[in-house]
């Protein structure tokens, strides 16, 4: 739906106002934006047909307008202006990622509670569905006479570890014939592939070698199931409940969602490659009705891997959230790369 450039500066103006005050914007307080050299007679005219196209609306007949959902889309698809973060904003988004380069689920947890300290709501981050990741080698480690560590190492840089046990010595001789035959089995493979009949089958190959096998493939198979799986950090989960803009109900139905672990993994695993936002009723989870979702996915070497995104209410800042989610995303995806090269 086009809108004339008139109409467009004026609905950019009200809502920007409105979500910088969370005040309904009248014709008045608009003659003082810049860019509208017109009266108030012509800004009422303006307004008042924007109210009956659905873009804003009168909370009372009274107050000065107050943007629709449909005046939200119009304003992100078209009318909104996404600048890069501010140098020191830049700086800090870095230095906190950076700080949490052991591992990449430290990284995402450090995304979100950065996310949501700077966008004053919910953010989440995830990891990268277990669809995709395959194997990228395995190692062991000598805990004692009779136990050892395996060490998992995916495609998407994580590790996961899973101590055994043997009923025999273990010596470095065995433990370095079973790194060999396993990574020259495992390299490569897709994790969902790693089940009960791979690993009866890879004991079989061995013959009589493979009965000292079952504690080891055992202890596989447990990292491979939990690499597998999408794990969902959330931070900031408390603001949703002091945003006056957020009826009770509404913020009840998004806490009710982030205690769902299950929700929550349906909603990270769904988020489209790119930055997308969602706003009330387009959102696919009925407890995010009356909420905004804006999402985003990081590239692991070039390649869409988990997602990042924050919950608001519908006066969400939206072109400062699309920028600190890109720029967070841009981060924890190379600092996720740098991670996978170290284990190279």
């Amino acid at each position: 739906m086009n809108i004339a450039l008139r109409k467009q500066k004026i609905l950019a103006a009200v809502i920007e106002n409105y979500i910088a005050t969370g005040e309904p914007i009248g014709s008045k307080a608009l003659q003082n934006t810049e860019s509208l050299n017109v009266s108030s007679a012509t800004i009422r005219n303006e307004l008042a047909d924007l109210t009956a196209r659905g873009f804003l609306k009168q909370p009372h007949t009274s107050a000065g307008r107050v943007p629709t959902e449909t005046g939200y889309r119009y304003y992100v698809d078209n009318l909104m202006d996404v600048q890069a973060p501010q140098e020191r904003v830049r700086r800090y988004i870095e230095a906190r990622i950076t700080d949490a380069c052991d591992a990449p689920e430290h990284i995402l947890r450090t995304a979100s509670d950065v996310v949501s300290e700077l966008c004053s709501t919910v953010a989440l981050s995830s990891t990268p569905a277990g669809d995709d990741t395959r194997v990228y080698r395995v190692r062991f480690v000598q805990t004692g006479r009779f136990t050892s560590m395996l060490v998992l190492i995916t495609s998407t840089g994580m590790v996961k570890s899973r101590l055994f046990r043997c009923d025999f010595n273990i010596t470095p001789e065995m433990l370095n014939v079973f790194d060999r035959a396993l990574n020259e089995k495992l390299a490569g493979q897709p994790l969902s592939s790693v089940n009960q009949p791979f690993a009866q089958t890879f004991a079989a190959s061995f013959g009589e070698l493979g009965l000292l096998m079952p504690d080891m493939l055992l202890a596989v198979l447990d990292a491979c199931k939990e690499a597998s799986g999408t794990n969902v950090y959330s931070s900031g989960t408390t603001k949703i409940l002091y945003q006056t803009d957020q009826s009770l109900s509404s913020a009840r139905s998004v806490l009710e969602l982030l205690s769902d672990n299950s929700k929550r993994e349906k909603l990270m695993k769904t988020v489209p490659d790119g930055t997308n936002i969602y706003i009330g009723r387009e959102n696919a989870l009925p407890e995010l009705r009356h909420s905004a979702l804006c999402a985003t996915r990081y590239l692991i070497e070039g390649y869409p891997a988990g997602a990042i995104a924050l919950i608001g209410t519908l006066r969400t800042d939206y072109a400062n959230a699309v920028s600190i989610l890109e720029y967070t995303a841009k981060v924890v995806g190379e600092q996720i790369s740098e991670l996978i090269s170290t284990h190279r």
